[in-house]
């Protein structure tokens, strides 16, 4: 009896510091998200300024966001850039990590470094080295500078997704499938492409992310015809605080919230495909009816 209660002890313990643990989460995650719980109310003020709180609802400030091309137009152009972005990306951080991961050559941690520069660096430095390069060249102020720097700023996180799920795929299994006579690309594009899809795909979110959501890349490149939706939002601040951008935040942050939940989504999707054996990722050959003996046919 007496052995016992210094265990029930313990697990009272550990409970009491289990609820301290989230509390202090709790206390974390509110004082993060209380900036964006202030400025969703303010996008449905019937104010006409930036107020908190809101002294009435209204819903002028999305009638006046998706009633012209003043806030849809440099959206609609947002949303090109990101999707582009994200595509070119995948394409190429992709292969990237295939080779950073599967390849035994000299430099390799150089280059990974490199890859991984745009997003370890400040962004402002980034930008401004951006920049100088585009200037030189005359892709300063056109779409195609903001897809080629977004691009650039989205290959590390697809880098670093794909990396840490080819980490856990068996090379054996291409290997097999070599083994039986398919070539290194079928191999790869029929057995790990499928194991690392979720990781492909949450790369991918997140490159979109990098672009949806950036303003110092686009404060460098765009022109007067090239205005994305964080360069808008900041001159709408700087110009006139018009309290549309509260109702264009919120939209941003919906976005912004829906992609990082499925990103998540597909990492845990990740995580219990690399737990599985290896013996449930290879499908079982089809059972094939024995032919029954002559003998036992005439019975």
């Amino acid at each position: 009896m007496s052995g016992q209660m210094p265990a029930i002890h313990r697990r009272r313990g550990l409970n009491w510091g289990r609820i301290a643990l989230y509390v202090v989460c709790a206390l974390v995650f509110l004082y993060l998200v209380a900036p964006i719980l202030i400025v969703i109310p303010i996008s449905f003020s019937s104010a006409m300024y930036l107020a908190f709180p809101p002294p009435g609802f209204s819903l002028q400030w999305y009638q006046r966001y998706f009633g012209g091309t003043v806030w849809l137009g440099p959206t609609a152009l947002s949303l090109q850039i990101a999707l582009v972005s994200a595509f070119f990306s995948t394409l190429l951080g992709v292969p990237a990590a295939v080779g950073l991961v599967r390849g035994r050559f000299p430099g390799r941690s150089l280059i990974n470094a490199l890859a991984l520069a745009p997003m370890i660096i400040p962004e402002i430095i980034f930008a401004v080295a951006v920049f100088y390069a585009f200037a030189a060249v005359h892709l300063v102020g056109n779409i195609q500078g903001l897809i080629i720097a977004q691009v650039a700023v989205g290959i590390p996180f697809v880098v670093i997704n794909v990396s840490s799920a080819l980490y856990g795929v068996d090379e054996r299994l291409e290997r097999a499938a070599q083994s039986l006579g398919a070539s290194p690309l079928r191999a790869f594009l029929s057995i790990t492409l499928p194991l690392i899809r979720p990781a492909v795909l949450a790369g991918a979110l997140f490159a979109f992310l990098s672009s949806w959501d950036d303003l110092l890349v686009p404060l460098f490149l765009s022109g007067p015809t090239s205005v994305t939706l964080p360069l808008k939002m900041w001159q709408g601040l700087r110009d006139s605080i018009d309290p549309t951008v509260s109702a264009a935040s919120t939209l941003l942050i919906v976005v912004s919230t829906l992609l990082l939940l499925g990103a998540q989504m597909l990492r845990h999707r990740q995580e219990r495909i690399r737990t599985r054996p290896i013996a449930d990722l290879v499908p079982a050959p089809a059972a094939t009816a024995e032919p029954a003996p002559q003998g036992a046919a005439a019975r």
